[in-house]
């Protein structure tokens, strides 16, 4: 394996101006490939990402909830790159609470950005990917595992990307695209910080004692779309420190 493993390939991510999916940005930047990745909000935090990344690292701004900002955001990408080898669905939100507490409007932002956005981004990915080809998804320990009340509808969301991630390997493998989906437990993010309300929570349920970082997501996401992973498809992958087991 070479040193830079992703090097000449090209690569959209989203979600990936903050948290796990900047990680994912930097790593895969940092083993060669050349990464488009979208943001919905901050344009000066989505640049900061793209220089520190190098490169050829480049943002768009394309909010996930608009069907139309993620099929603008994957032909953009192939455009800026002349095609597409790697897509990774990172973008994602969580509200927790009971199901009679969560209003209608929270439980639709999670089911569009969390499962439509990605199929959404899958579809229109396929015009570009060819033999080789990998699309990763960024589940969550939480589908298989939720040791406590108010995650239901989050959870649901990422077992729905690890069903489609079953479904839809055996319609790929003939074309020589992949699909996997990586279910991390909890990440040290500004949106999850290991030192935040709920960690000892959190900490509680893992056998590890700490919080996974962006970058061991990052890395394990570089893996999977690089060439010693071509065998492994229709596979959800827990990167979780011991979540719930």
């Amino acid at each position: 394996m070479t040193a830079r493993p992703l090097e000449g390939k090209t690569a959209l991510v989203t979600g990936g101006s903050r948290g796990v999916g900047a990680g994912i940005v930097a790593r895969l930047a940092a083993d060669g490939a050349k990464v488009a990745f979208t943001y919905a909000s901050s344009k000066d935090r989505a640049e900061a990402v793209a220089a520190a990344a190098g490169g050829d690292a480049h943002a768009i701004h394309a909010d996930s909830r608009h069907e139309q900002d993620v099929v603008s955001a994957v032909a953009q990408a192939a455009d800026r790159f002349g095609g597409l080898d790697i897509l990774v669905n990172n973008a994602g939100v969580g509200s927790f609470a009971t199901i009679t507490d969560l209003t209608m409007d929270e439980i639709d932002a999670m089911l569009t950005i969390n499962v439509r956005s990605a199929i959404v981004a899958i579809r229109e990915s396929l015009a570009h990917l060819g033999e080789g080809g990998r699309i990763i998804n960024i589940g969550s320990i939480n589908a298989d595992r939720m040791p406590f009340p108010g995650g239901s509808i989050y959870a649901m969301t990422k077992g729905a990307l690890a069903s489609l991630t079953r479904g839809l390997a055996r319609e790929l493998a003939p074309r020589g695209i992949t699909i996997t989906n990586i279910q991390p437990g909890p990440v040290d993010t500004d949106a999850n910080p290991a030192d935040g309300p709920a960690a000892s929570n959190m900490l509680a349920a893992m056998a590890t004692d700490r919080f996974g970082t962006a970058a061991e997501v990052g890395a394990f996401v570089s893996y999977l779309a690089g060439p010693d992973a071509a065998f492994i498809t229709g596979s959800s992958l827990d990167i979780d420190g011991g979540f719930g087991v």
